[in-house]
């Protein structure tokens, strides 16, 4: 069991996720609310943001609308094919593209 290093109190372990939808588990005293996450985690939500944000695309102009290229490692990955439809769904701090 895990003690807090604010008041000594007993840690307890949660789960949340990021807002881009990466898990994480993080420690939260059930004395004072102080809250951790261990090195390990943050080592692992950090290799997962450099996957993720290793990828960029950009916009193009397709009449009134815009156009999002996707990478082919992305297509390959996900399986996408030409004319094959997905879903978007719009986000607080953007939109998540959801291959049906």
């Amino acid at each position: 069991m895990k003690k807090c290093g604010e008041c000594s109190g007993e840690m307890k372990e949660f789960e949340s996720k990021t807002p881009e939808g990466v898990a994480y588990s993080y420690y939260r005293c059930s004395s004072c609310g102080e809250e951790i996450v261990d090195m390990r985690q943050l080592h692992t939500v950090a290799e997962k943001y450099r996957v993720m944000k290793r990828y960029s695309a950009k916009l193009s102009k397709w009449g009134l609308s815009l156009g999002l290229r996707i990478p082919k490692e992305l297509v390959r990955k996900y399986n996408l094919k030409r004319e094959k439809e997905v879903i978007i769904v719009p986000e607080k701090e953007g939109i998540r593209i959801v291959a049906t």
